[in-house]
């Protein structure tokens, strides 16, 4: 049974007896210490630890076309200021990984909004030239196909910004509405370009639009605003067969999970646990079978050695057993962990069976 196969089965509840063995991806102070600990250099790390990607996708270019000048307004040694392609002027470390600060934007409120719409419309320029050459390599590769579906949140605030997009929602809800249907319609209209050429497991989005104290969207104006989008892009996915649909978001996701599967999102990533407290079981008691999970497994229990991994491994386990849920490391695996505990990790992973 390929991954594919696997992953289709463990989320439509079928017949499976074990969990697909995943590496998604480590911070780049985490490679650093591999390496140091016997991580071959010239050697991919999927292949070292003889484990999957998380999946492969397909899709059209729906970011900001044509994009902004690029412009470099200040370049030291230690970080560079400069506004990219999307608009966003930021400064960037140079020696450390992090998250950039934004300092300002071109997209500030509903005033910008008419120029900017008409950087997300469609347009052939947008479809890659080896297109068909993508989709022969998902299909090949034994991998779950996702399609890309973008982003009605996560995205509008990476180029507003927090402060500009809270006063945008209140103020002038209908503009934002408007920008979240403007990308629905994109998505769709690249939904569009690739699904008649193959056949897809799920659409997959990105948010990451929530945080400690929960999300950055209450409730009501996900209703009034954004849930529309979710469900246009949901009907145009059942129109080619695909019945799954998943977005990655970090954070407290509690108070707009069930608004998300109401609009038609399926699967939830990566639930996380540290410091949120998120339970995929306690979600799946909430809200039954039709939501899927993939993660939740707590990345720091990978600092904390053998006994705190196998806690993590039996706390899921019976999720694993029960379908519809995929056990992953809920972000990314941190510099604190060992190369010894993580091969560890993986191998108990391996050796699951249910």
């Amino acid at each position: 049974m390929t991954y594919r196969e696997l992953f289709n089965e463990i989320m439509f509840y079928g017949e499976f007896d074990r969990m697909p063995v995943i590496h998604w991806a480590g911070w780049p102070e985490t490679r650093e210490r591999w390496l140091k600990e016997g991580l071959p250099a010239d050697k991919s790390e999927h292949e070292f630890f003889n484990a999957v990607p998380m999946w492969t996708g397909v899709g059209v270019n729906l970011g900001i076309i044509p994009g902004y000048e690029y412009e470099v307004i200040e370049d030291t040694d230690e970080y560079r200021i400069f506004r990219g392609g999307d608009g966003v002027i930021c400064k960037d470390w140079k020696n450390k990984s992090c998250i950039p600060h934004y300092i300002d934007f071109t997209l500030k409120g509903a005033k910008e909004w008419d120029d900017f719409k008409k950087r997300l419309q469609p347009d052939p320029v947008r479809i890659p030239k080896d297109l068909d050459k993508r989709i022969a390599n998902a299909e090949a590769s034994g991998l779950p196909v996702f399609v890309n579906t973008a982003s009605m949140m996560g995205w509008i605030r990476n180029w507003m910004g927090v402060e500009n997009m809270s006063y945008l929602m209140y103020d002038d809800p209908d503009v934002y509405a408007d920008m979240v249907m403007t990308l629905a319609d994109l998505t769709c209209w690249g939904i569009d370009q690739v699904l008649p050429k193959v056949k897809v497991d799920a659409g997959f989005g990105w948010e990451d639009i929530c945080g400690s104290s929960g999300p950055l969207v209450s409730p009501n104006i996900f209703e009034r605003c954004v849930a529309q989008g979710y469900r246009k892009i949901r009907n145009k996915l059942e129109e080619y067969g695909v019945k799954l649909y998943g977005i990655d978001t970090d954070g407290d996701v509690t108070d707009l999970i069930g608004h998300w599967l109401d609009a038609g999102v399926n699967i939830q990533f990566p639930i996380q646990v540290s410091p949120f407290g998120g339970d995929a079981m306690k979600f799946r008691k909430m809200y039954g079978k039709e939501l899927r999970v993939i993660g939740n497994f707590d990345k720091l229990a990978l600092e904390k050695g053998h006994d705190a991994i196998e806690a993590e491994i039996q706390r899921l386990l019976p999720l694993m057993k029960e379908g519809g849920f995929i056990m992953m490391p809920d972000h990314l695996i941190t510099p604190g962990v060992a190369l010894e505990d993580y091969i560890w990790y993986l191998e108990r992973v391996r050796e699951l069976r249910f």
